[in-house]
């Protein structure tokens, strides 16, 4: 919840007068505050204690605004993911793609693989641009999903065992609670992805490209065992 305050001019604030006529000294009573509250998703506004209708209205409206456009991709995700497609081939997707995939996550159809299992494809998902695809709680285990795009995608809760990352795009994925033990990032970008609870026992980080920030987060898991951390230069 945001809450901002402001004070409006009360007793002991004078106005400055632009004629020399004498009238009558307005009478001003406490000092006038006015709070506005956002709910998390920034969707609304709401005035508790105010006199001044019209300033509360804009500075509500504005506090609002900022609120939709600070919000954390990782809460819009989690309280903002589609319903489940029905469509009855949604998984066998993955395995023709994005076919205008880009590092942004530009699709032209959303890639929903929720559930799915490609347990042990090898031939499949390599190389496939899977860019903003929703891949939580889906099985990748053992596969081969070296040179893919996952730009943007969202895997919290997926499986992911001894996958075969190499030389893959895995910029800004959200892996939170996934299981990634034995996963081969060798040679991968991890730019921006964020692993929070995410299971990195025996995970190989050869030649991981990653950001100065990313890679002080990645290093407080602490499932990431002794030769991973030395992959990575954690300190």
């Amino acid at each position: 919840m945001t809450s901002v305050c402001i004070p409006v001019a009360g007793a002991g604030h004078r106005l400055p007068s632009l004629r020399r006529h004498h009238h009558p000294k307005p009478s001003y009573g406490q000092p006038t505050r006015f709070r506005c509250y956002v709910d998390e998703e920034g969707t609304s506004a709401r005035e508790c204690v105010s006199s001044f209708k019209g300033m509360k209205s804009v500075a509500c409206g504005l506090l609002a605004a900022w609120a939709v456009t600070a919000a954390s991709p990782v809460v819009a995700a989690n309280q903002r993911l589609p319903p489940l497609s029905t469509d009855p081939n949604r998984c066998e997707r993955a395995f023709v793609g994005n076919t205008i995939g880009q590092a942004n996550g530009v699709y032209d159809k959303p890639i929903d693989l929720r559930f799915c299992d490609y347990t042990n494809d090898k031939s499949n998902l390599k190389g496939k641009s899977l860019a903003a695809a929703l891949m939580s709680e889906a099985k990748f285990d053992g596969a081969d999903m070296s040179e893919v795009v996952m730009s943007k995608a969202y895997a919290v809760g997926a499986s992911f065992k001894g996958v075969d990352f190499s030389n893959a795009v895995l910029d800004r994925v959200n892996f939170g609670n996934a299981d990634l033990q034995g996963v081969i990032f060798k040679n991968t970008v991890l730019s921006g992805s964020t692993f929070n609870d995410a299971k990195l026992e025996g995970a190989v980080f050869e030649d991981t490209i990653i950001g100065y920030i990313d890679l002080q987060k990645l290093c407080t898991n602490t499932s990431i065992n002794a030769e991973g951390r030395a992959e990575l230069g954690c300190r």
